[in-house]
Parts: C-alpha cells; structure tokens; sequence
C-alpha cells in the first residue's frame, strides 16, 4: 500500500473518537451546529475513510437551531462526542453548551436507526466507559476531570454511585485537562486527556494518567508534545483503537489553520505499561531524525508525517467525503430530502421553504423572513473543504430575485467571503463581500448580524452565472479569491474582487465550507436555484 501523508484526512473532522468491531472501524466527530450531524464514518485501514451516516438529524426544536429571529447555535451544539461498542450494541454520548443537556443515542447497527435519550445533567466533554463487571461510568469536565457511575440504563447518576475527581491540572496551563478518553487495558484504567500550557511550547499536548483502580490515584505521562514541523500546532485530544493484529493506534488531531482542525493517525505502542506514540528515532531516516531534533518541545519519537497500514479488506473501495451534485433527488414523505452525506445545513434547514423538486435538478431556495447577513442565513447548504487546496463550481440562476435579495456562493466560517448575485433598483449585479471581524478582549466580535463589506460590483446582463471559490491552505496560506462565466463563455472564468483572508476562530469554532445560501434584506418572497455543483480537490 501507498504510504499516506498525515492528517489523513486534510479536512475538519476534529473531537474524534474511534472503536473498531470486528474488521470494521467507526469514527464519530465533532458537528456542532450542521445538520444532520453525528457525522459517522467507517474505514478498513484506519486512513481511508467513507460516511455511514449522520446519527441526528437534529438535537432541540427551538429558534437557535433553526437560526431565526436572531438565535443562533455557532460554536455550539454538539462538542467532544464518545463513541462506544459495548456487547452488540453502539453507544454515543456528547454534551451541548447551548442546551447544557447530555445526549444519548444507540443503535445495534452502525447504519441505524439510532435512538435519542439524555442522561440527566450536563456532563462537559463526557467519556462512556464499560468497565469488566458491567457498571458503567462518564468521565467528564474541564481542568478537573470527575468520575461519575451511572445507573444501569444510563440514565442518570447513580445514587450512591462512585463519583470522585480523577486529576486536577495545574494553572500552568490555559486548557485544562478536558476531551477525556477512558479505558481498560490488561487490569489498568487509563484516562487520556488534552492540555494546552501557558508557557515553553504554548501548544496543545496528550497526557495518559494510568491507575490500577478507579478509586486509586492516577499518574500522568505527556506522550504527545510535538507539531510535526507545522506552526507549533499540537496533536491532541481522540480516540486509541487496536486492529485485529493487536497493533495500537492514537487518532488526534491537528490545529491547521483555516481548514479546521484535522485527523492524525499514529503508531502506538506500551512499555512498561505506559502508551508509547511514535517511531524510535534509530527506524526513520536521517532527514526525519533532524527534523525531529531541531524542535526543542518535542517527544522522544518521531510522529510520523506518513504513514502504511494493513487493511482488513484491501480491495475496499471507499465513496469520497466531498463530491459533485446535480441535485437529483426524490424526497420522502414528510418533505425531507436524503442528500448526499457530505451535505449539511448549517443549522437546521425550514423543508417549507426548499425544494429539490421544484425545478428539476436544482436546489431551490425561497425566503419567507428578512435576514441582515448571510451568516443568519437560514437553509445554507454546505460540505467541508480539503487542504492543501479546494476548488469548487456551481450554477446559479437568479431571475426570481427581489430587490436587497443575495444568491450567494461562500467560503463560510467566521470571516467569511462570497460572490453573490444581488438585485438593485430592478438591476442584476455581482458583488463579492467579505466580512473582517472585529476583536474584543483578545477574541472575536459574534456580531453576526453586521453586513460585510463589498469590494467589487459589477452589472450583470443575465441573472445565471457559473461561480467559482478557489481555497489555497497551504502552509496556513488560507486565502480563498472568487471568479464567475457568464452564460456566454461559461468556461471562462473572470476574477471578480480581492483574495479574502481566512481564519479559524473560535466564533464559529469550525473549518471553512463551501456553502449555498440566499437571503433577503427588503422583501422577503423570492427565490434562487443552485444547480450542477462540482467540487474540485488539488492534491
């Protein structure tokens, strides 16, 4: 098998957990406010990866997560999820800071369908863990991490349960110990957790506390402070999983910029009992070992930049985690649409005001409220970009637009920028707008109703166009520019404003989507068609 390099996957599929049964392993991710979320994804080699499913297709009904009058869930919904398989049967748990609830869904298939339940409480962060004589605890919390049982049916805490605190960070660091991860290995506990300190290499780093019981004390090893030579971004904070060949494996991820927060996979091994990630610097190449060195907060071994592994079934072919779409589609009773896995809503989508049927092959957006801003946007179709680079086409008509009306096309996240058709004074244009957020206290402004600025308009004969986002991540470059073809020369694309910068920030919290979206700012009424979406992926 052709190595592949890390992050194996170049995309935002941060908070990951992983299980393997049987030849087969799931990883389940953080989605925060896209819809339908849970994003859960299988592999036979632990760096090619496929979508099963999306385990919710939604959490609370109420204005946030439908994002109108003003509500919203950014940086919010779910956060940190855990995934279980325990005696047949699939086990996810996660908290949401907008709802401070603790959700529960299982299944005994991975496919579905998965049932909802809450666990009584707010548990910030939460690791289900199984232990050998079937009592079943959450792991939980920031900085100091706690232990609580739960009943039987996980419902709630136990009464009279063990419920004690297992580490406590020290104010050396500016993240506490959180993102825990419990297991069991050969009688001892082990509690993975991520920190980030306030001094020396001011990046993220993975500890294992180890304990031969639940109620004993647990000791801490840093066995990830490393950035694998990229902008002093730390690996931290996921899931371990064994293969079938009793090799281990921690999967991480890495801070990347603009793309989000993306999946390292690395060799694992014990010594003494303790989890050992890397490769002894005597296995790598003298290149490899230098470049390991000239890092002064380092690990003892090389994390490696690429990586092999064996497969359970080699000949597997896996569908891709982005792609093109017609918008062919045939929805179900209730008016939803089963939209191919790498579509999400950004929050929850109003079905009485899309369609996939009312125009053939077309995504058709109406407006039925005012809306000041793409962000508050409602019905926004998105899917996740890749790095290095990300390209992708699509085709707007715009002819039943009002007045103070967008169709945009949008490089989304917090700073985000678009090409969009507007209607002025019964006049079609194209304006590309990006938003430059502002800063208070050293962190970004939520102002998601302020409007971005416009760096270029330019009067439009027709309202169907062919928009075009180009992305460059490279080495944290993470600038996207836009270009649009007019119906006459369709593939002759025209750059139209200025390279926008991008930035992962904590405001929204997640990578950069190419997303779909159409608001009103006057009269609300119209509609736009999205259609022949091509997405584009530079290696």
């Amino acid at each position: 098998m052709k190595p592949v390099n890390n992050p194996v996957i170049y995309s935002d599929f941060p908070d990951i957990d992983i299980v393997r049964a049987g030849d087969t392993y799931y990883m389940v991710t953080t989605t925060m406010y896209f819809m339908p979320g849970g994003d859960l994804l299988r592999s036979y080699d632990l760096i090619h990866w496929e979508f099963v499913t999306h385990i919710f297709d939604s959490l609370e009904d109420n204005d946030a997560h439908h994002l109108v009058n003003g509500a919203n869930i950014y940086s919010q919904g779910m956060w940190a999820p855990s995934l279980r398989y325990h005696k047949g049967c699939f086990y996810l748990v996660f908290s949401a800071n907008d709802s401070k609830k603790t959700y529960l869904f299982t299944a005994t298939h991975p496919e579905g369908p998965w049932k909802k339940s809450n666990i009584q409480g707010f548990f910030h962060d939460s690791s289900l863990f199984f232990d050998d004589d079937d009592r079943v605890y959450l792991i939980h919390g920031n900085r100091t991490i706690r232990i609580t049982e739960l009943e039987a049916d996980l419902s709630a805490a136990k009464k009279d349960g063990l419920d004690r605190i297992l580490a406590i960070d020290s104010d050396d660091f500016m993240l506490g110990y959180e993102g825990s991860h419990m297991y069991k290995m050969n009688g001892l506990y082990y509690l993975f957790n991520i920190h980030w300190p306030k001094e020396n290499s001011k990046r993220r780093a993975e500890v294992c506390q180890i304990s031969d019981s639940l109620e004993g004390e647990f000791v801490c090893h840093t066995i990830i402070d490393d950035n694998m030579g990229f902008h002093n971004q730390g690996i931290a904070q996921g899931g371990i999983v064994d293969t079938p060949e009793g090799d281990w494996y921690v999967y991480m991820f890495r801070d990347s910029g603009a793309v989000g927060r993306c999946p390292v996979v690395l060799p694992m091994h014990f010594e003494n009992n303790i989890p050992v990630v890397g490769i002894p610097l005597d296995q790598v190449s003298e290149e490899e070992r230098n470049a390991h060195l000239s890092d002064p907060y380092r690990c003892n071994l090389y994390l490696p930049r690429s990586l092999t592994t064996k497969s359970t079934r080699p000949d597997y072919e896996y569908a891709p985690l982005n792609g093109d779409d017609d918008f062919s589609y045939t929805p179900e009773a209730d008016g939803s649409v089963k939209l191919k896995p790498f579509w999400q809503f950004n929050h929850l989508p109003d079905y009485n005001t899309i369609s996939f049927t009312e125009r053939q092959n077309a995504y058709r957006i109406h407006t039925d409220v005012l809306a000041p801003s793409f962000i508050l946007a409602k019905n926004t179709l998105t899917q996740r970009m890749m790095a290095p680079k990300s390209a992708a086409i699509v085709t707007l008509d715009a002819s039943n637009i009002n007045n103070g009306d967008y169709a945009a096309f949008c490089a989304l996240q917090g700073t985000y920028g678009l090409v969009a058709v507007t209607k002025r004074d019964n006049q079609y244009f194209l304006v590309m707008q990006g938003y430059v957020q502002g800063f208070e206290n050293g962190r970004p402004v939520k102002d998601f109703a302020k409007a971005p600025e416009e760096y270029a308009c330019v009067p439009l004969s027709s309202p169907v166009i062919n928009l075009k986002i180009d992305v460059d991540f490279t080495d944290m470059t993470d600038k996207a520019s836009f270009s649009y073809a007019t119906e006459d020369a369709p593939d002759t694309f025209l750059p139209i404003g200025k390279v926008h910068q991008l930035y992962f920030r904590l405001d929204h919290f997640t990578g950069c989507r190419f997303a779909l979206g159409y608001f009103s700012t006057e009269k609300a009424g119209g509609y736009a068609d999205f259609m022949n979406f091509k997405y584009l992926y530079t290696e």
